[in-house]
């Protein structure tokens, strides 16, 4: 997945809440995401996490105080607020929200803040009854209005619903606001919409029973996380798996191929590029029972299949009569004669390029995490080595980054 938060700047405010020492969990993602973080913290927030703690796990001197030493050295709370790429408040406490919505400097966290030319995330933390009071409510507009992003407490998946509203957000889903904020500002893929099916189909057979294959989605949910990170707008149409992206998309569920199909084509049009990593089946039963088929005592069940819609022809076919600027990216999963067979289907769906992997690969294909691949274009073919999926994934948006560039420049 793309390192947004690699080189970046943020200083870190903590506040006098009980919540303080998940401060260290969003360090150490932030650090671990590449970021160079520096502690901010009130004389109060001392009392609940000691400045040794977090020094140790930034590797940098906690500020707290605006005189450092007795000899006349000072933190400028200016340099700091020059020096951030963001700068992030958690906790931030009812007092705090309030000091900073109303401009009261009176410790170095706020004057930082004041000074901060950067952007601002602010995640409250309190009891219910104190975030849900009126003058709680409206210093968070203020800050609002002031262009800081709140992180609202007690939204994400994690989040306690005997605690609900007021608890603090979790660290894993505070660093991802950042980084979607990041992504949507400065990533490669900014401004672009990008739709991409995942996972495979269900065909049913009566009400229990179903053809299927052993796709898992991991490559598809890999795409659209890389995309996402980059800046995109993903679209994810996605069959019948139990899985989760990282970072927010426009998710589409569906379960069999003519479903598959219809949202598919349905939101081609607003796209600017199409991946298909989907494993979308490509016979379905020509009728469905409704009601579940017994078992015989005599002789075989024969069923009958009829090919299902082919997605890449259709929107192959779309591209070539109604949207020529559009990249359409396709996949190839082959056992033998692996790259005639890529080369064929990429000169036949009109695709812009295509993604080779082949079930000899030891440690690629359905269900692992890793994938090796090929990417061939009518330019010639790439090989890539054994990565994991989000690895796999990188590589494969890196190409289709290289090829919207290049339509804008011709």
């Amino acid at each position: 997945m793309a390192n947004i938060l690699k080189g970046k700047k943020i200083v870190l405010g903590i506040t006098g809440s009980i919540a303080a020492y998940k401060a260290c969990l969003i360090i150490r993602g932030l650090i671990k995401k590449g970021a160079e973080v520096q502690v901010v913290i009130t004389p109060a927030g001392k009392e609940f996490i000691t400045p040794i703690t977090l020094s140790a796990l930034t590797s940098k001197p906690v500020i707290s105080e605006f005189f450092a030493q007795r000899d006349g050295t000072w933190n400028s709370h200016v340099d700091l607020g020059l020096w951030a790429d963001a700068m992030l408040i958690a906790p931030a406490t009812a007092s705090t929200i309030g000091k900073m919505a109303n401009g009261v400097a009176d410790n170095m966290l706020v004057t930082t803040y004041l000074s901060a030319k950067a952007p601002v995330f602010v995640a409250p933390a309190m009891d219910l009854d104190m975030y849900a009071h009126p003058s709680t409510q409206k210093n968070l507009e203020i800050l609002r209005s002031y262009g800081n992003h709140i992180i609202e407490p007690g939204t994400g998946e994690l989040a306690s619903h005997l605690v609900g509203k007021g608890r603090m957000e979790e660290p894993e889903n505070i660093i991802r606001h950042l980084e979607e904020y990041f992504a949507a500002k400065e990533g490669d893929l900014t401004g672009k919409t990008i739709l991409i099916t995942a996972g495979p189909t269900y065909e049913k057979i009566d009400p229990v029973r179903f053809i299927g294959n052993y796709s898992s989605g991991k490559m598809g949910f890999a795409l659209a996380d890389e995309c996402a990170a980059r800046g995109a707008k993903v679209i994810l149409v996605a069959g019948p798996v139990q899985r989760n992206t990282y970072f927010p998309v426009q998710r589409c569920n569906v379960e069999s191929a003519g479903q598959m199909y219809e949202e598919t084509c349905k939101h081609f049009p607003q796209a600017d590029a199409v991946i298909l990593s989907a494993a979308v089946a490509d016979y379905t039963p020509e009728q469905v029972a409704d009601h579940k088929i017994k078992r015989e005592k005599t002789g075989d069940m024969t069923l009958s299949l009829k090919p299902t819609q082919d997605i890449a022809a259709a929107l192959g076919l779309m591209k070539k009569e109604q949207f020529p600027d559009k990249v359409l990216v396709g996949f190839a999963l082959e056992t033998n004669d692996e790259q005639h067979n890529a080369e064929d289907k990429l000169q036949r769906k009109n695709l812009d390029f295509i993604v080779l992997n082949s079930l000899n690969d030891k440690g690629a294909g359905f269900r692992y995490d890793t994938n090796k691949v090929s990417i061939i274009d009518r330019n010639g073919k790439t090989d890539y080595p054994l990565k994991s999926k989000a690895e796999v994934a990188a590589d494969i948006v890196d190409h289709l980054v290289a090829v919207l560039k290049r339509d804008v420049q011709s």
